[in-house]
């Protein structure tokens, strides 16, 4: 009796383990044409332009300055926040959003952009939404070093706090990550799934702690809201690395809660993500 217990628990966890290995094993073999692909899919988003690359730079700087001058110009809200200067408060928050924004709206439509490679060659599906990722992450890195010689030149003193941003940048880039194991196959079976992310993304600019300061909303259910977005748990969490000083347990209210939430999002995310992708990559050539 006891015996046929402990199987079935075994075959259970069994299940499980091997759910959760199933995506790491089948990158197994692939690192170096995810991290070829990754390049070659950054070359291509900016193929037959003439600025080429460089509109990864220019697009987010542009977007920059509206908003700035819409804030600090127009509103006349620009006051420093924590006594930071409003344009590094904004900059270091619309930092993430760039890789965020790339990663959530090309991200999901990665799988049939490239259905050669679900429907002709032996190559993990998976491995698609991962060098997807991190061609965006390449530009993020690239970008970041611009804002830190700002930061730098601007009187921001380098300190042992910006290491963070290693933590921050990997974090985002597996989160994202593992929401595109979702995300992918589900727009791949519908164009109206994908047109709702990116209007769900456009209106998330603006729900986020991207342009005001989250831990200063006077209505406390609001901004307890808002630390359910994780957008904003990356936008303070630069904040925290490069112009607040301060660790990612440290902060000005509800640096705690805002954590343990995110982790725990993440968790779940984790979950649905390998439950989604398992359940719909054998449908996926049918549907392609």
């Amino acid at each position: 009796m006891n015996t046929t217990i402990n199987t079935r628990k075994r075959g259970f966890f069994g299940r499980i383990g091997e759910a959760f290995s199933a995506i790491p094993k089948e990158h197994k073999g692939f690192g170096k044409q995810i991290f070829m692909l990754a390049k070659s899919d950054l070359i291509k988003t900016y193929k037959g332009a003439i600025l080429g690359p460089l509109w990864a730079v220019l697009k987010p700087l542009f977007q920059l300055f509206v908003y700035w001058f819409a804030f600090e110009i127009g509103l006349r809200s620009g006051d420093p926040k924590h006594g930071v200067s409003f344009f590094a408060f904004l900059m270091v928050g619309f930092l993430p959003w760039t890789f965020m924004t790339d990663a959530v709206n090309r991200g999901s439509k990665c799988i049939r952009n490239n259905k050669q490679f679900v429907n002709k060659i032996s190559f993990p599906v998976s491995a698609i939404m991962t060098y997807t990722t991190l061609s965006k992450l390449y530009v993020q890195i690239f970008l970041f070093s611009l804002v830190y010689i700002y930061l730098i030149a601007t009187g921001y003193v380098p300190s042992l706090y910006n290491l963070q941003i290693i933590l921050y940048m990997g974090l985002m880039f597996l989160f994202f990550l593992v929401f595109l194991w979702s995300l992918a196959p589900m727009s791949a079976f519908s164009k109206d799934f994908e047109s709702l992310v990116g209007t769900i993304m456009s209106g998330m600019f603006w729900l986020s702690g991207i342009c005001y300061d989250s831990y200063t909303i006077d209505n406390d259910v609001i901004r307890q809201i808002l630390l359910f977005n994780p957008i904003t748990f990356f936008a303070n969490g630069f904040r925290k690395a490069l112009v607040y000083h301060q660790w990612f347990f440290e902060g000005f209210g509800d640096t705690f809660q805002e954590n343990l939430i995110f982790f725990i999002e993440f968790f779940v995310l984790i979950l649905f993500g390998i439950y989604n992708y398992n359940r719909l990559k054998k449908r996926l050539p049918d549907v392609l």
